[in-house]
């Protein structure tokens, strides 16, 4: 199994839209077409080799994509690269401490008071199990700094996953998961974490096995975003969790039906969040108003249902954001990886042609973020990485 394959959670992106109208064909269902430009990654110093990209996001007025470069070997090293307007980037100086921190695939960054912090891994040892390393940016050059771990803080016999890192006002929070269900990591500054697990409501108990996906700030805490199996039941539902410290946990239970459901991405717009995901055939979003001011008193809705997942693949959601004007979703099935948008309320959604076609299966990646009036999509289809960019107003 790759890494990806063992460590990520397929997914959907979503983030703000300005001028949600211009570019659509006529027909109402219609794909959109904006005029992509192409960017281009430069090779960090170092060996040679194939660009791996797996993530991007904004953060404070920048952009962030993340990866590695492969060598012909099958070798990997960590690489990230920063940009000021989405089309001319550079590599940021990468500070590995370990073995395994100087071979992996960087593969969910998060932004916070202005930095990122990064979550990574390359599978080894004698089972092949992804060893999981979490980076920070230094002041100074903006370069990442591997954080020292203990090997079972992500590892061990009871790992499972380390999903996606999020920063907020309590700090930095990572969701995953482990044999015992559901659980987080927490650190106040990304250099020192630690695993909250057989939480209670958050891990899994006799009538519900859990599994954590995503994670959002919100302004009274933390809502986690996943799904759980109830016991003798071989189809999941959608669950997000709420906590004010990151300690204690209160299960939300979304709108559910006889198909399997999962939520995989999270997104806050304002005082809304929103949850995407999978259910049954297609892809389903839900949201959430809350009642004065208090996320934990919210009440969830499904709203649009969209696109099919097709047989024979994994299908899901590769990343998450959103803004006022409306929302982008990138969604991967038996299809390949697509690209989608909806106005704001998640109603309804477009297709979004992408600038290349992207298959599923093998190490593809695709993720899609959006800042000051631009969107920026990453796509891998396991040969080369590529990146691209538009006004976010052609969508």
């Amino acid at each position: 199994m790759s890494v990806r394959g063992a460590i990520a959670v397929c997914g959907v992106v979503v983030t703000l839209l300005a001028g949600c109208r211009a570019g659509r064909g006529e027909g109402p269902g219609d794909p959109v077409r904006p005029r992509w430009e192409a960017s281009v990654l430069p090779v960090p110093p170092g060996s040679a080799g194939r660009l791996i990209v797996r993530d991007v996001t904004a953060c404070a007025g920048r952009w962030y994509v993340v990866g590695a470069v492969g060598g012909p070997d099958g070798a990997t090293r960590p690489a990230a690269w920063g940009s000021a307007d989405g089309r001319t980037w550079a590599p940021l100086p990468l500070r590995p401490i370990s073995y395994y921190g100087e071979r992996a695939i960087l593969y969910a960054v998060g932004c916070h008071e202005g930095r990122v912090a990064v979550v990574g891994a390359r599978a080894g040892g004698a089972h092949g199990n992804p060893r999981v390393r979490t980076w920070r940016q230094d002041a100074d050059d903006g370069g990442l700094t591997e954080v020292p771990a203990e090997f079972e803080l992500y590892g061990g016999p009871e790992a499972v996953s380390a999903s996606r890192m999020v920063g907020g006002s309590g700090g930095w929070l990572i969701a995953g998961a482990r044999t015992s269900g559901a659980a987080v990591w927490l650190s106040p500054d990304a250099a020192d974490f630690r695993l909250v697990d057989r939480a209670a409501a958050l891990a899994s108990d006799a009538g519900l096995t859990t599994l954590a996906t995503d994670a959002v700030s919100v302004p009274d805490g933390w809502l986690v975003g996943g799904g759980g199996r109830p016991a003798g039941r071989a189809d999941r539902d959608p669950f997000v969790w709420f906590s004010g410290d990151g300690r204690s946990w209160t299960r939300l239970a979304l709108p559910a039906t006889g198909d399997d459901e999962i939520v995989q991405r999270l997104a806050r717009v304002g005082s809304t969040v929103y949850a995407v995901g999978v259910r049954g055939s297609a892809f389903q979003a839900w949201v959430s108003e809350p009642a004065g001011g208090a996320t934990s008193a919210g009440t969830w809705r499904a709203v649009g249902r969209f696109g099919a997942t097709g047989a024979g693949a994994v299908a899901g959601v590769e990343s998450v954001a959103g803004g006022v004007d409306g929302l982008v979703a990138m969604t991967v099935a038996a299809g390949g990886h697509r690209l989608w948008r909806s106005a704001a309320g998640a109603s309804s959604w477009l297709p979004v042609v992408l600038p290349a076609d992207v298959a599923t299966g093998g190490d593809t990646s695709a993720a899609v973020a959006v800042l000051a009036g631009r969107v920026v999509v990453t796509v891998d289809d396991g040969v080369a990485a590529r990146v691209w960019f538009a006004p976010s107003r052609a969508l």
